[in-house]
């Protein structure tokens, strides 16, 4: 047996090849850049094209410009790009009525949906209650209300559902990023509260490449140490999949940007994992890496 102590084994660090940008906000940021290098003229975004700071900062200097609903009523004969999330549309009439080019980048899954709340509103007879389960405000589910005239019915929990009238017919779909779980209990609670004789239908509108993420970042958070989650502030995808570690993982910590990194954190791990949200670019995760490879 050797008489020197044994090195302190030098921790591991792994980013989740899973983790980053789904197809649709990948196929938008995509747009944005051919669009930015195709012409000189202005690029609007409606919207945040993604929902993390620092990858909005890196568009932002190659020349995209982020603006709201309210701006684009004052804009006249400009592009502008429409996010993954999708608009309602109202958006597209202001867009014509103002001779604005729309460079439309919604997510083919959310435009798919779209489609289908519309088709259930316009020819259904008679017409269901259009219930849509998902996040209040949330940009993807204005679009999706907004293709019933604003009749739609969202509910974020089976705590809502008061709102909805269980002696008439029921149509429910769902935010694309909302949980199975979720969508499940939702279901069973109709079922339970449902008057004789009405219909429902349910629709489950999730898309997987999200919600598959659940049980894989489930996984690989249990497989280390510390678990370093990265997601932008306004990320509500980030806040579930982050909750999501924290359950598996108490050492699960938070990180909008490397900077918010503190050495501490990973005192006496042996493997640190870097993950996140499907908002999180794989750029901003390698920096969080390179950062860490510093304290080690």
């Amino acid at each position: 047996m050797s008489q020197y102590p044994t090195a302190p084994k030098t921790p591991s660090v792994e980013i989740d090849a899973r983790s980053g940008f789904c197809h649709g906000v990948v196929t938008a940021i995509r747009k944005a850049e051919e669009e930015l290098e195709r012409s000189s003229e202005p690029l609007y975004c409606l919207g945040d094209i993604v929902h993390n700071s620092d990858e909005v900062e890196r568009l932002e200097r190659k020349g995209l410009s982020t603006i709201t609903h309210d701006n684009l009523a004052n804009l006249k004969n400009v592009r502008v790009l429409l996010r993954a999330h999708g608009e309602p549309p109202s958006t597209y009439i202001t867009a014509k009525q103002r001779g604005i080019e729309i460079v439309d980048a919604t997510c083919p899954v959310v435009l798919q949906l779209q489609r289908r709340i519309k088709d259930t509103y316009d020819n259904t007879s008679p017409r269901p209650q259009i219930v849509i389960y998902g996040k209040s405000g949330h940009a993807e589910v204005n679009g999706l209300v907004g293709q019933t005239n604003g009749e739609a019915i969202v509910v974020e929990n089976t705590n809502q559902l008061s709102r909805v009238d269980f002696n008439r017919d029921i149509a429910l779909y769902s935010q694309t990023t909302m949980s199975l779980q979720g969508l499940d209990e939702m279901v069973k609670e109709i079922n339970r509260r449902i008057a004789p004789g009405v219909t429902f239908n349910y629709y489950d509108t999730i898309c997987r490449q999200v919600a598959n993420r659940v049980s894989h970042l489930r996984e690989f958070s249990a497989a280390h140490d510390v678990i370093l989650f990265v997601a932008g502030a306004k990320s509500s995808n980030g806040k579930v999949l982050y909750n999501e570690c924290r359950g598996v993982n108490e050492r699960c910590y938070l990180v909008s940007r490397a900077g918010d990194f503190r050495p501490e954190w990973i005192s006496g791990a042996e493997s640190i994992g870097i993950c996140g949200a499907t908002s999180t670019p794989r750029w901003l995760m390698e920096e969080v890496k390179e950062i860490v490879n510093q304290h080690i």
